[in-house]
């Protein structure tokens, strides 16, 4: 009589080995430079504080050592302090740097300001980092600071743009001027050049310098969402639809993408179908205040006709430009313009060209 589990068991012990592979290579810790490609900035610091924190416990020799005279137990017992060597020095400053540059990327300006820091505190004579910091302390909002730290750098590009940035936001014309004629024609300059055309509101200059890099780039698809983005201002809802769709193909997932593609919808029909566009980015948000974009917190407001403004938009006022507007115009429609609320709004906010009233990432403010 033949024995029907046979076949099973051998496809099981032939199978074994690749099981064993796969597993093997599920279990294997992820090179920095893999999760750095793959954007997992979350991924890549784990790991550097990890290989930095054992490398540390090696060379410091701290343990755990059996108790002695014969009790039971184990005491934690610190190592002598031992001076890096010029390698070690420079094996865990180039560590340091890429955590910063994670943190950075990930939108934590503190840790990768305190990581630089850090790093000047430790004798580092690497003149790139106060530039590094100037773009740090840019993110935070911190002007005035981010120049007297870049000025500490070394001449670059990337410190010409930094300031030609912080010239914008100062409002120092002159300044903006000075950086502008030492812009090249490289890659880099140029797509500062059209994010400063952008927040000028010059939408129109801006897309004719995404169109020529993404002639001269055509693998650098996030420009597609920069001409969407300028189509978008230039109330071209359609064609700033049609570009996103493109790009929508290959990065289904993408925040900015997807929170523009609803701004259009919201223009074109109504707030019930911008609304609809945003499900992948709050379909696990218990409530709106969990949603962890600000801009999409925002617009979710906007979108359900004010609904919750009083509870989302205050914290938002100093991050989302268009923020405070959206309050005033709350604060009008229920007739509370007497309000300290409402004059501490308006006694705030500097004359400007009106935003729009649903708010779109900027190639300068958020990354693709």
């Amino acid at each position: 009589r033949c024995n029907a589990s046979r076949p099973s068991s051998t496809r099981t012990w032939m199978s074994h080995p690749r099981r064993k592979q796969k597993e093997k290579e599920r279990r294997a810790v992820p090179d920095l430079h893999t999760l750095l490609d793959a954007r997992d900035y979350t991924g890549a610091i784990t790991l550097v504080e990890f290989n930095r924190k054992l490398f540390f416990d090696a060379k410091h020799a701290s343990g755990w050592q059996a108790r002695t005279g014969g009790a039971a137990g184990f005491d934690w017992v610190e190592g002598k302090q031992q001076q890096l060597t010029d390698e070690e020095h420079r094996e865990d400053e180039q560590e340091r740097l890429w955590m910063a540059y994670a943190a950075f990327h990930l939108g934590d300006f503190k840790k990768a300001l305190a990581t630089y820091q850090s790093m000047i505190d430790t004798g580092s004579n690497d003149q790139m980092i106060h530039v590094y910091m100037g773009c740090c302390l840019l993110g935070l909002g911190w002007h005035a600071e981010a120049e007297e730290r870049a000025l500490q750098g070394s001449a670059c590009p990337l410190q010409n743009r930094l300031l030609f940035h912080l010239a914008h936001r100062l409002n120092d014309e002159s300044k903006l001027m000075g950086h502008h004629q030492k812009l090249a024609d490289s890659t880099l300059d140029q797509l500062s050049l059209a994010s400063i055309h952008y927040l000028r509101n010059h939408f129109q200059e801006a897309t004719d310098i995404y169109k020529r890099l993404l002639l001269e780039n055509r693998d650098y698809t996030a420009l597609n969402v920069y001409v969407a983005l300028c189509y978008y201002k230039l109330d071209y809802y359609d064609v700033s639809l049609e570009i996103l769709a493109a790009y929508l193909q290959s990065y289904p997932d993408s925040a900015v993408a997807l929170n523009l593609k609803a701004c259009n919808q919201f223009r074109l029909y109504d707030g019930k179908a911008a609304e609809a566009e945003l499900a992948p980015l709050t379909k696990e948000a218990p409530s709106i205040e969990k949603i962890d974009s600000r801009l999409v917190r925002h617009n979710i407001v906007v979108f359900q006709n004010g609904e919750r403004a009083l509870q989302v938009l205050p914290p938002l006022v100093d991050v989302v430009p268009e923020a405070r507007l959206n309050l005033v115009i709350y604060h009008m429609h229920h007739g509370e313009v007497l309000r300290p609320a409402f004059t501490s709004l308006v006694a705030s906010a500097a004359p400007s060209p009106p935003p729009q009233p649903c708010a779109c990432s900027h190639p300068a403010r958020r990354r693709i």
